[in-house]
């Protein structure tokens, strides 16, 4: 039986503040808690109702019953496991190759997804100015579908890491040079800005390249979302 506070301490999770505070984050779900077990990420705890539902057994797995999950869970629906890993510390930022900057973006599916496009596209590291939604928020990690452990994420001063960057810096405008036209170098930088507002002034003095998606379709839709503006980009600089 789990005791009161260890429910307290596993729900607390769910919020930043306590998983900055104790350096962990929850993850819920039988196929990315497994995914994530079998990555260089460090177990805590992983909570089952079904002792055969992961296939191992192990000191850190305990069995729970369904009404304990539901206390833990952030979820309406509980989903058989519950896993708690350790944030891992950033590694130094690497320019040999493309890195995704991201100018406060606050919406946790796309944050989430555009975590696994980098995972999808090779990219191995993505910066994140502070005001961008926390990587380890449950509904960012649900999105990532495991990815979070193959990227390297660092939040910090995008200007400062950017500016000191030495690569070609692109970054995604309404009123940028149609993509389809661009030939990228092997290594540099993208840009993708808030959902709202796009890229900061800020930010936007460090671009050395605008880039955008032409709209073929009628002038009906302000702009595409984000996480799919990455993907359509990401996917022209990669065939390049």
């Amino acid at each position: 039986m789990v005791v009161k506070s260890q429910i307290k301490f596993i729900k607390n999770l769910q919020q930043k503040k306590y998983r900055t505070q104790n350096s962990l984050f929850v993850v819920e779900g039988i196929k990315i808690v497994r995914e994530l077990l079998d990555s260089s990420l460090k177990v805590y705890k992983v909570y089952v109702t079904d002792s055969k539902v992961l296939g191992r057994e192990a000191d850190f797995v305990e069995l729970i019953s369904e009404g304990e999950l539901k206390k833990m869970s952030g979820l309406s629906t509980p989903n058989k496991v519950l896993g708690v890993f350790h944030i891992p510390a950033p590694e130094p930022m690497d320019f040999s190759d493309w890195v995704i900057a991201l100018d406060d973006v606050r919406d946790p599916g796309n944050m989430g997804t555009i975590i696994r496009l980098c995972d999808w596209f090779g990219v191995k590291s993505l910066i994140c100015s502070s005001n961008s939604v926390d990587c380890y928020n449950p509904k960012v990690l649900q999105a990532t579908m495991g990815s979070i452990s193959r990227v390297n994420i660092v939040y910090g001063d995008l200007q400062g890491i950017i500016s000191n960057s030495g690569v070609p810096v692109y970054g995604a405008f309404m009123d940028g040079a149609v993509v389809y036209k661009e030939e990228f170098p092997n290594k540099g930088v993208l840009v993708m800005g808030n959902e709202a507002n796009g890229v900061s002034e800020a930010m936007e003095a460090l671009v050395g390249k605008k880039i955008s998606i032409p709209q073929f379709g009628p002038k009906t839709a302000e702009s595409l979302n984000v996480a799919t503006a990455t993907a359509i980009l990401l996917n022209e600089v990669r065939r390049g």
